[in-house]
């Protein structure tokens, strides 16, 4: 497992402990020990998929849920945050995507509630995204979808949604990604095919290598690490440069490319 995967289990069990010994079951917390270090997150870098990763995944999942891959891959959104997006936070005309909430549970109940952090942002919506948005709600209409805000016994508010399952009810995490997207994943051979209907785990490639792929993408092109963090909604650019530094093209490659192109004769020919 992930480092930081094993850092949440052993945070857990701290907490447990410590329940344990103000309880008076345990006279001390084991994990306080001075023998017992936390694990270590480690330095497992971000490998972003290939276009071709991209297109087989689109292509083997169901038409309803293909255009998914477009907003994940094209806007960089996370998986709440296309589960949650409304027809009213498309901009056609102005090329934007308002990422203002996301789908997520309270309570095991689902609730609509603003992105992660609260950080509201405005996307730029790439034309092959709009055109298979727009293809999409040709297809399949939005939805009014009612759920409770930020809690499960919030206020009441009304969505236009997107995304939307085949009963017309809002889409499930665990049955998106038990049903269609590892599926989709066996497909398209970036894991292996399951002998039962259970996949294996398969936490590097969830939606959020999507993500990924968006950020590579931007960072092979020269956009800004500010920029990009921006359009990922994080809060610090320190943790977007903390993450993807290493997909950024380094100065001896832009150097090496500007003056390949710069001292071409064919360039300079009339």
């Amino acid at each position: 497992m992930s480092g930081s995967y094993a850092r949440v289990i052993f945070s857990n069990v701290r907490a447990v402990l410590s329940a344990a010994v103000e309880d008076g079951c345990l006279r001390r917390n084991p994990c306080h020990s001075r023998t017992v270090t936390p694990p270590a997150m480690g330095t497992r870098r971000v490998v972003p998929w290939e276009p071709e990763h991209v297109f087989a995944v689109r292509a083997a999942m169901v038409e309803r849920f293909r255009p998914m891959v477009d907003v994940g891959a094209g806007c960089g959104l996370r998986q709440g945050e296309i589960l949650g997006l409304s027809v009213d936070d498309i901009d056609f005309d102005s090329c934007t995507v308002h990422v203002v909430q996301q789908l997520k549970l309270s309570l095991s109940k689902a609730v609509f509630s603003p992105p992660k952090g609260g950080k509201l942002r405005d996307v730029p919506l790439p034309d092959p995204v709009a055109e298979a948005l727009q293809e999409h709600i040709k297809r399949f209409p939005p939805v009014e979808i009612t759920l409770p805000w930020m809690r499960a016994n919030g206020q009441p508010v009304t969505k236009r949604l997107i995304f939307t399952g085949p009963n017309g009810g809002h889409v499930w995490r665990t049955s998106l990604n038990e049903d269609h997207w590892k599926p989709s994943l066996a497909k398209a051979g970036v894991i292996p095919k399951a002998k039962s209907r259970e996949h294996a785990a398969a936490r590097e490639h969830g939606m959020h290598a999507l993500r990924h792929f968006y950020a590579s993408v931007l960072l092979d092109a020269g956009e800004s690490i500010k920029a990009l963090a921006e359009y990922l909604g994080h809060s610090d650019p320190g943790l977007t440069l903390k993450v993807y530094a290493h997909l950024m093209p380094s100065s001896r490659d832009r150097a090496r490319k500007a003056l390949g192109r710069a001292l071409r004769p064919q360039d300079h020919e009339g």
